[in-house]
């Protein structure tokens, strides 16, 4: 059984580095240079997750487990820091495109966070009012930004689960590193929950983030 799940893992390494010859053709430079270093990241883990394999078995003598293992998390880490900043990329163009769709739509008078700074920036008042003031218009454009990025990640699904997948998945290096320790308890939480959201993208391939 261990056999055959390396195996899977040669094949892994071999599918991380054909998807990262497709990523090196994307026309947004970012999402280019994110996907195809992130998917060789991911070959070079599974590389050494088989290294590690092959030291266990016997394969090959006198190997450093301990380095390798650590070797390998360090590409699984760096490769879902890379995951992390396409989602943040990709959810930064889904505002924008949705504040330009709301801008071109509204027919309304300017919004109350609008009017409230210019009226701030207008009337004369002392430092301690002006601090007072500015609480309601920060507080209007959290609230706008926040109901902004709760309808873009509502209506774009597949983001949403890579979104979370990857957050989840990122504290399973980042305690394995002793970068940031959460407990075996929490870790355990992160990878099942990661592995249910990794099953509901095989069972509805609609919700797998695309490319």
């Amino acid at each position: 059984m261990s056999l055959t799940r390396k195996l899977l893992r040669l094949g892994n390494s071999v599918e991380a580095l054909e998807a990262a010859k497709r990523a090196i053709h994307l026309s947004d430079s970012v999402l280019r240079l994110c996907l195809t270093i992130s998917h060789l990241n991911r070959a070079m883990y599974f590389a050494c997750d088989n290294v590690l394999w092959a030291g266990k078995t016997g394969v090959i003598s006198r190997l450093d487990q301990h380095k390798w293992s650590q070797r390998s998390f360090r590409y699984y880490l760096f490769a879902l820091i890379l995951n992390l900043t396409r989602d943040v990329y990709e959810l930064h163009l889904l505002i924008e495109n949705e504040e330009r769709c709301r801008a071109a739509k509204s027919t309304s008078p300017p919004q109350p966070s609008t009017t409230l700074l210019a009226g701030h920036l207008s009337s004369p008042s002392s430092p301690a009012a002006s601090a007072t003031n500015a609480l309601p218009v920060m507080f209007v454009w959290l609230r706008r930004r926040l109901h902004l990025l709760v309808t873009v990640l509502y209506s774009n699904p597949p983001l949403l689960l890579d979104l979370l997948k990857n957050s989840c998945d990122i504290f399973i290096p980042l305690d394995r590193l002793s970068i940031y320790s959460t407990g075996s308890g929490f870790v355990g939480a992160c990878g099942l929950t990661s592995s249910v959201l990794s099953i509901l993208t095989m069972v509805h391939p609609w919700l797998k983030l695309k490319p």
